[in-house]
């Protein structure tokens, strides 16, 4: 089926108590992975790329594949600009049918960031499309991430619902200790924060970093506003890992094959996130 606008599934997350996974996806055979997924445990999902995957291909050429295989699978599903670093790479991505658009420019001053980010809102909402917008900066745990700030700044909530009124966002990535990478040691998150953070802001609120993030502590997130979590580092992990196995030992290894090894392991991944943010069914 058709993506939809990301709206439509973080407003029923945030009612219904659950969150959407949101899965960093760069080539077909990971989206294929995630979309089957979904379909089989019945979950909303989001397909997430943005100036990280876009080397390998542009929003033009990953549009075109994600829209070629959401028709095959019975999944209800959003095409996402995950940190979007440009007002050209939003309408680049608009052009191409994403349902969902983040710009992020966390890291520029406040009101670079707003008069950005209500642009970015009257060029996609006229088309339906869902605006992101971050506050605070979710920082890096290794330099391997090449997304988001290198280092965090908590979001205030009385700045975020003044934000959140001036620019016109439908969603609102929050920093309250998350980090995108591989965590070294468990994140802290401050949950009292997000208490008044989901008291200030009428949006659903987004977790970037969710990989590594205990199971406990993402369900207490969720009870208190997250409506998407976002999941990338064990996506690439679980493709590394795959492609690791199936060559150690043999560097002649059959390529197809050894991207399944990986796809399969992707999957495992995506299921239990799923799981986790209580999205099955």
């Amino acid at each position: 089926m058709p993506f939809v606008p990301m709206k439509d599934l973080l407003d029923d997350a945030a009612a219904r108590g659950y969150a959407v996974p949101g899965f960093c996806v760069w080539a077909a055979e990971v989206m294929a992975a995630v979309l089957r997924v979904a379909q089989d445990l019945r979950a909303p999902v989001i397909l997430m790329n943005g100036p990280a995957e876009f080397p390998l291909m542009g929003p033009t050429e990953m549009g075109a594949v994600a829209h070629g295989l959401v028709r095959l699978f019975d999944a209800t599903a959003a095409l996402h600009l995950d940190h979007g670093d440009s007002l050209e790479q939003v309408q680049a991505c608009l052009r191409a049918g994403y349902t969902s658009v983040m710009l992020d420019y966390s890291t520029r001053p406040l009101e670079e960031n707003v008069a950005a980010l209500r642009q970015t809102v009257e060029l996609a909402h006229p088309l339906g499309v869902t605006v992101e917008g971050e506050l605070g900066v979710v920082g890096k745990v290794d330099t391997s991430v090449v997304e988001g700030g290198s280092a965090a700044s908590l979001t205030d909530p009385d700045q975020a619902a003044d934000f959140v009124a001036r620019t016109g966002v439908d969603a609102l990535a929050v920093a309250i200790g998350n980090a995108h990478g591989a965590y070294t040691r468990l994140p802290r998150l401050d949950f009292d924060r997000l208490a008044r953070l989901r008291e200030r802001v009428p949006v659903p609120l987004v977790l970037h970093g969710g990989s590594g993030t205990p199971e406990e502590d993402l369900r207490r997130a969720i009870s208190l506003g997250i409506a998407k979590v976002n999941v990338a580092t064990e996506v690439v992990a679980a493709m590394r890992e795959g492609l690791a196995e199936e060559y150690a030992g043999n560097d002649k290894a059959w390529m197809p094959l050894a991207l399944a090894s990986g796809v399969k392991r992707v999957a495992a991944v995506v299921e239990k996130w799923i799981n986790f943010t209580g999205a099955a069914g």
